[in-house]
């Protein structure tokens, strides 16, 4: 999503975030079917909000933290450009907390799979609240710990098996790359599970991700958004942050 500003200059236009759009191919057929739009989200307005303005706050929650962000993305959704390219809402699929503890419930969707339930909700859940997303936390077939679905509608009854299998599939393969110890560990979740990145009982990918640089990365991000985002348009977006219909925080229990 790229954000333009009437006003000339070299900030005129800003990437504002980054999703996927999956296609699944049948390779017997040749066949394209249409995935589910979202699956990992890459935004710099983001990495402002965790990495400088957070710390910031000296270890207070600002009050409408997340709050612009929200509404833009809300906003994105609702648009006529959104409309035009993507039929359905999107699913945002991430790795679950480490800092929460998750317990597993009855409910067993065939794709999807067992679901777990966490005891409290994490920042990150109230963030992507903001952004008119809810949770809910499924292991699926095959997989050694849950994901964490944000989703707008029905995640159970807005998508086909086929494109809830195209999203499992993708992100469970970063996943994989980004936390091995918790989704390529050698034994599946239990019925009580705490995530943890000590955990050595694990087989590693052939591929480095450097989690540390990630995180550099994104103050040097946050940074820039700062300097080329909120800077010099922040009263502008204020202004239009203070007009917009305000981002919901819906139950993000289910």
């Amino acid at each position: 999503m790229q954000l333009c500003f009437a006003a000339e200059g070299d900030d005129r236009e800003f990437p504002l975030l980054e999703v996927l759009d999956v296609t699944i191919v049948d390779r017997t057929s040749g066949r394209r079917h249409r995935g589910i739009v979202g699956n990992n989200f890459s935004s710099y307005l983001r990495d402002y909000d965790f990495s400088v303005l957070l710390p910031a706050a000296g270890g207070s929650l600002p009050e409408d933290f997340g709050d612009l962000h929200g509404k833009l993305f809300q906003h994105f959704l609702d648009s006529e450009a959104y409309r035009e390219r993507y039929a359905g809402s999107p699913v945002v699929c991430i790795s679950v907390s480490t800092s929460r503890t998750y317990e597993r419930t009855g409910t067993v969707h065939p794709i999807l799979g067992v679901e777990y339930r966490q005891d409290e909700l994490s920042l990150t859940d109230a963030y992507f609240g903001r952004m008119g997303l809810r949770v809910r936390y499924f292991m699926p077939p095959g997989s050694v710990a849950p994901l964490a679905f944000y989703f707008r509608g029905d995640l159970l009854g807005d998508y086909t098996d086929l494109q809830l299998v195209g999203t499992i599939s993708t992100m469970e393969t970063f996943q994989k790359i980004y936390r091995p110890e918790v989704y390529n560990a050698n034994s599946a979740a239990p019925s009580v599970y705490r995530p943890s990145l000590e955990r050595q009982d694990f087989s590693r990918t052939l591929i480095d991700y450097d989690r540390e640089e990630r995180s550099r990365l994104a103050i040097t991000q946050g940074r820039w958004t700062d300097e080329h985002f909120m800077q010099p348009h922040g009263e502008e977006l204020a202004r239009w942050a203070a007009g917009a219909a305000s981002a919901h925080d819906p139950a993000l229990a289910r």
